[in-house]
C-alpha cells in the first residue's frame, strides 16, 4: 500500500472482487487494511506552513497564471458589484458557494452573518466596511447570507429569557438579532428547537437587512434605486440556496 493512492487501492480492490468472487475473505481483509490506513492518515496532524504553501502554489499555477487578463486588471483596482455578508463558518465560504471570481464580491464574514444597527463607536468595523463598499466601491447589491446548522443562531436561541450570558463576546454579539429570536419563539411555539433555529437563521437575515437601513448612505442608495438589498439562506445539508427581496415600502427621508 506504500505510495499507493486511495483511488488506486479502491480500483485494485474492485478488480480483485470482480475477478475472483470466492475471495470474500481476502476482500474483507483488504477493506480492513484500507480502513486502517485511511484512519491513520486522517489522524495525522496537519503541517500548517506546508498546507499554506501548497495551497498558494496550486492557486498560482491553476488560477493566477492561467488568467493574466483578470489578475492584470485587478492589479489596477477593484469594482465589485456585490457586498456580501456571510458567516465565518468554515463550511459556507461565499466565493465557493456562489462561484465568485476575484474582484467580483467585497465580502464581510462574522459570527452568524449579522449586521448591527448604525453606531459610529460600538460597531465601527462593520460600519467602515459598509461605508467603503457603498460610497467608494459603488457596489450595486448587498446580500446577507444565512446558513443551515448555524452555531451563532443556536447560541442566540439558547440564551435564557433573563439574558444571562456565559461567554465574553459571542452572546453579546448575536443578540444583535434578538428581534428575530423573539419573533420565531412567538410564531413557532409548536416547533422543535432545531426547527426554530432554522426559522431564526432566515429571520435573522431579515433583521440584518432592516439594520442596513439605519446606515444613511445605504438607505439613500435604496431609495434612489442604485442599491439593492437581498437576503439568502444556504442549506449545505440539502444543497439548496434561497434568495429573496425585502419589500420595505420605503419613502425618502
Amino acid at each position: 500500500m506504500a505510495g499507493q493512492s486511495y483511488e488506486e487501492a479502491i480500483a485494485e480492490l474492485k478488480k480483485l472482487i470482480s475477478e475472483k468472487a470466492d475471495l470474500g475473505g481476502v476482500a474483507a481483509a483488504k477493506i480492513k487494511q484500507l480502513t486502517a490506513e485511511l484512519s491513520a492518515a486522517d489522524s495525522k496532524p496537519i503541517k500548517p506552513d506546508e498546507r499554506i504553501r501548497t495551497g498558494f502554489t496550486h492557486f498560482k499555477k491553476e488560477k493566477f497564471e492561467k488568467n493574466p487578463d483578470l489578475f492584470g486588471k485587478l492589479a489596477t483596482g477593484q469594482s465589485p458589484k456585490f457586498l456580501v455578508f456571510a458567516c465565518s463558518d468554515s463550511r459556507v465560504c461565499p466565493s465557493h458557494v456562489l462561484d465568485f471570481q476575484p474582484g467580483e464580491a467585497f465580502v464581510v464574514r462574522n459570527i452568524a452573518n449579522m449586521i448591527p444597527p448604525y453606531d459610529q463607536t460600538k460597531y465601527s468595523g462593520t460600519g467602515a466596511a459598509i461605508e467603503y463598499a457603498v460610497l467608494h466601491l459603488k457596489v450595486e447589491n448587498i446580500v446577507v447570507i444565512g446558513h443551515s446548522c448555524c452555531g451563532g443562531i443556536k447560541g442566540l436561541m439558547s440564551i435564557p429569557d433573563d439574558g444571562t450570558t456565559s461567554s465574553e463576546f459571542i452572546e453579546n454579539w448575536v443578540q444583535i438579532c434578538n428581534p428575530a429570536k423573539s419573533k420565531v419563539k412567538a410564531d413557532t411555539k409548536s416547533l422543535s428547537f432545531s426547527e426554530q433555529c432554522t426559522n431564526c437563521e432566515k429571520e435573522a437575515v431579515n433583521v440584518s437587512l432592516a439594520n442596513l437601513l439605519s446606515y444613511p448612505f445605504v438607505r439613500d442608495g435604496v431609495v434612489k434605486k442604485t442599491l439593492v438589498l437581498k437576503g439568502a439562506h444556504y442549506d449545505f445539508v440539502n444543497g439548496t440556496f434561497d434568495l429573496w427581496d425585502l419589500d420595505l415600502k420605503m419613502s425618502p427621508l
